[in-house]
């Protein structure tokens, strides 16, 4: 039991950024027209909207940290996910995945917490005994499961917490992508880039000012639609390590 709870919540956990990732894809892959018009006046004068967005790619990608807020509608059900992470494998955040519940993630150099809310321990309890659900809530419920990164059943969803990993999924080569209005994007000056597909309308923004780093992109219409934003480009990621006596510690309960 102690091994099986926290086996399926890693899946569930690598399925809800995995999902926020395919967003970034959709917005941001490359497609199979030309267009977007340079323009002289505003933010990146001379350059076209695919100009624009396969820069601000390029500049994500050398970022060191950011935090990820998503919110994406997947077949799954609802998914939001803030989480902060690094290039050096630190990571902190939640994953909220429909009714099933939250989880909140710490990744600290070798050693990664895990905890889950009762309506999370509950779902994936779900087809067991009255009596071993509440085996599960008594040892998990506010308590955070440690584990080391490099075990097996843990370490593919740890990967998750790799900022190079996951800007690993964002590629130039964009041939559409047309300029839009300025706006703000969480306080700072950002450039709109549009792309319709299909149903489904995609907004890139673009930092005006600074790095050119993506701020948000959004989908709207489609069959999954949602929203990713980036912030706090290059801070440290506050993954504190949880106090000793709030950690469950699979390894001296024998789990493999």
């Amino acid at each position: 039991m102690s091994s099986t709870v926290p086996r399926t919540l890693k899946r569930s956990a690598l399925a809800a950024l995995c999902a926020a990732a395919a967003l970034a894809l959709t917005a941001c892959g490359p497609s199979g027209s030309s267009g977007g018009q340079a323009k002289d006046a505003g933010p990146f004068p001379g350059l076209s909207g695919p100009q624009i967005a396969n820069k601000a790619i390029k500049a994500t990608k050398t970022a060191d940290s950011l935090t990820l807020d998503a919110n994406l509608k997947t077949a799954d059900g609802q998914i939001r996910a803030f989480m902060a992470l690094d290039t050096k494998g630190q990571c902190a955040g939640t994953i909220t995945m429909g009714s099933t519940g939250t989880m909140e993630l710490i990744r600290d150099g070798k050693l990664a917490y895990m905890r889950f809310d009762e309506s999370f321990l509950r779902e994936q309890n779900k087809g067991g005994s009255p009596e071993e659900t509440e085996a599960v809530l008594k040892m998990l419920k506010g308590r955070w499961v440690k584990s080391d990164t490099t075990d097996p059943e843990f370490k593919d969803g740890l990967e998750m917490c790799e900022l190079d990993t996951l800007l690993a999924e964002f590629e130039t080569g964009i041939n559409v992508a047309e300029r839009g209005e300025e706006t703000t994007v969480n306080g700072e000056k950002a450039l709109t880039l549009t792309e319709k597909d299909g149903d489904a309308t995609y907004k890139i923004y673009v930092a005006a000012e600074g790095e050119p780093y993506l701020l948000k992109i959004e989908q709207k219409g489609g069959k999954e639609p949602g929203t990713m934003s980036f912030k706090d480009y290059d801070k440290p990621v506050p993954a504190k390590k949880p106090a000793a006596e709030d950690v469950l510690d699979l390894d001296e309960l024998g789990a493999e």
